[in-house]
């Protein structure tokens, strides 16, 4: 922990300075373990929200960010949990579920894959956000980031308030019942695009 927040204080001017960031709403991020669910424009996403809110978070990367020891452990420092996207990767599983255990903060892109839609359409939400959420037994922050990361370029973060998955906890979570819960994830996510968006066009 020491070492992820020595990072912080090196990086945190440098960041702030080459990739401008607003993030609108972190009150809604609350104490304790919960899962924060976001679209993808960028590699630089998770090391900017790690710069720009203090507390350590953890994040599903590939294990392709893994293959070179030096980035390796760099992503791994930042909270990287490395996973296998082709496979079910039960340590992965098992190591997120202990994350939230613990009383951490578990970041998901759970689009999958990086996206850069013209029209900020999300792609397709994956059932790991809500599986998660529903064996952890934890709220999930719904975020959104406006646009992809360029220097010097100003952009925006927003969190939405978070909500809970309680309807499906102690139940058998069959494949129906995940494929319900994946889609209040997305339409919770889509909720906080448009708010994001609009409050954008309003300035205007």
């Amino acid at each position: 922990m020491k070492i992820f927040h020595f990072f912080q204080i090196l990086t945190n001017i440098p960041l702030r300075i080459m990739y401008p960031t607003k993030f609108i709403g972190k009150k809604h991020i609350p104490k304790g373990p919960c899962i924060i669910a976001s679209n993808h424009k960028s590699n630089l996403d998770a090391i900017i929200l790690a710069t720009h809110t203090w507390e350590k978070k953890f994040y599903l990367a590939k294990k392709e960010l893994f293959e070179k020891k030096a980035k390796g452990g760099f992503v791994k420092g930042i909270g990287g949990i490395k996973i296998d996207r082709q496979a079910n990767d039960v340590g992965a599983i098992k190591e997120c579920l202990k994350v939230l255990k613990n009383g951490k903060k578990l970041v998901i892109f759970p689009e999958g894959t990086r996206t850069n839609n013209e029209d900020q359409s999300l792609g397709q939400v994956k059932q790991g956000v809500a599986m998660f959420a529903i064996k952890g037994k934890v709220p999930i922050v719904p975020m959104f980031i406006m646009k992809k990361p360029k220097i010097f370029r100003r952009n925006k973060v927003f969190f939405g308030e978070p909500f809970a998955l309680e309807e499906f906890y102690d139940k058998k979570l069959t494949a129906e019942e995940l494929e319900k819960a994946t889609e209040i994830v997305a339409n919770k996510l889509n909720e906080l695009k448009d708010f994001a968006l609009n409050s954008l066009t309003k300035k205007k």
